[in-house]
């Protein structure tokens, strides 16, 4: 018998015919394909890429041969830019503001509230955390009213969420005064701002947690994706379990717990390390898209002469140099007037809009969430709404059940600001402006 390897005989399997990448050279030919360049510039990068041995990368964002990842890379830069402590990469802002309602400890008997007026997402996860969502007025900022977030606080209520809508800042000196006073936690969705300031301060970084999205509509956008932030340790681990049931992400995968309350189960929220480059990019972009959004916000506001027409308010501005700038608000006394004027301001050329339509179903608006005011659960035990730990009252939820709301929007015409605009494109915007309120706003 010929001696065992392991006691110093030959092997018996010297080396083994390598496997191709699962993903190379032709998943990257399709990535290429993405971008519509002209078709000598594809086949010029073809053949380039025909000349190169077949390899691939590493397309998990754990357990990187180089060590650190493109996703901690991204991670860890978005930290430097808003000056938080810790980022986690997720696969989209809804999941980070799951990721973040579960860090925070939102869960059975417990109430958050949310504002009247954001995309359903922000609502929806409440209820996806098994808790109660308490619906709150906006005011003429068109984010949420403090002084009806101060009124809905019962003793069930567990966090408040001011969404900066739109590009427009929530006053979060006022809302985290209010968090304060009552140990309520603030998470900040900031799925249409990302980047945006508050009087000097990253938005987001102002609550416990700041909820961020990254899809095709964002201001930052890797197709889809997002981020959390936070400064807060526990939070921030405990955020991790959530969003990586696998538990990847601890130095010692397989450990016992560290701290109590680390290791829960939860589900698979991961950004890929495609996503994760992309990001690194958009991060790399998003202050000169701020500035230059913002530049040209103050540009067209100041250039309106809102004090000729008495029927014209301008929206509240919680931070006249902040926000994200990617756009302007006024309203006009009645919703009838706004179409009128939307309509005469898109015929001059300006970017003008709405904000609602109570005859077309959008999901932004509170009295379109048939999934909560009708308390729809995906199974008939109806939680978190029967849940036997909410020793609360049911909120009366209802399609009119936030009026101040409804006639905010309904007389709202928004003009959209591009960041890419001149000095001589903001000018005529605002010419176009003051051009239709003058004929209609006198």
């Amino acid at each position: 018998m010929e001696q065992l390897a392991i006691n110093g005989g030959p092997k018996a399997v010297t080396k083994l015919t390598s496997s191709p990448p699962k993903v190379g050279l032709q998943e990257l030919a399709e990535i290429i394909d993405l971008w519509p360049i002209s078709r000598q510039a594809k086949e010029a990068i073809n053949d380039i890429l025909q000349h190169e041995p077949d390899v691939g990368p590493h397309m998990f964002r754990y357990y990187h041969p180089e060590g650190e990842s493109t996703v901690d890379k991204a991670e860890r830069e978005f930290c430097q830019l808003f000056g938080c402590r810790h980022a986690l990469a997720v696969n989209s802002g809804t999941s980070a503001l799951i990721a973040a309602y579960v860090a925070c400890g939102i869960g059975p008997g417990t109430e958050v509230i949310v504002p009247a007026y954001t995309f359903f997402a922000t609502a929806a996860t409440v209820v996806t955390a098994k808790a109660i969502p308490v619906i709150a007025e906006i005011d003429s900022s068109l984010t949420i009213d403090p002084h009806d977030v101060a009124d809905k606080i019962t003793p069930q209520t567990k966090a408040i969420v001011p969404v900066h809508m739109a590009g427009f800042a929530c006053d979060m000196e006022a809302i985290t005064e209010i968090a304060r006073e009552h140990n309520l936690v603030v998470i900040e969705d900031c799925a249409q701002a990302d980047g945006g300031w508050y009087k000097g301060k990253r938005l987001g970084t102002w609550g416990h947690v700041g909820c961020f999205s990254f899809d095709a509509y964002k201001l930052i956008s890797s197709g889809e994706g997002g981020m959390l932030c936070t400064d807060d340790e526990m939070l921030y681990v405990r955020a991790q379990s959530w969003h990586d049931t696998a538990a990847c992400w601890r130095p010692d995968r397989y450990a016992r717990e560290r701290m109590p309350g680390e290791l829960f189960c939860g589900e698979n929220y991961r950004l890929s390390e495609i996503q994760g480059a992309i990001v690194r990019a958009q991060l790399r972009k998003i202050d000169a898209t701020i500035s230059s959004y913002i530049a040209n916000r103050n540009r067209v506001r100041d250039a309106i002469t809102a004090e000729r027409f008495p029927q014209l308010q301008m929206a509240k501005d919680n931070d006249p140099d902040g926000g994200a700038g990617t756009g302007i608000a006024f309203f006009c006394p009645t919703a009838r007037k706004a179409r009128e004027v939307i309509e005469a301001l898109q015929a001059e050329g300006v970017p003008a809009g709405g904000l609602y339509d109570q005859n077309i179903r959008d999901w932004h608006h509170y009295d379109h969430w048939e999934h909560i005011l009708e308390q729809k659960t995906p199974t008939p035990e109806g939680c978190p709404y029967s849940c036997p730990y909410y020793k609360g009252t049911l909120p009366d939820y209802s399609a009119d059940m936030c009026p101040k709301t409804l006639d905010y929007l309904s007389r709202t015409v928004r003009i959209d600001i591009g960041a890419s605009w001149t000095a001589e494109d903001c000018a005529a915007v605002a010419a176009g402006i003051n051009k239709v309120a003058a004929a209609l706003l006198s």
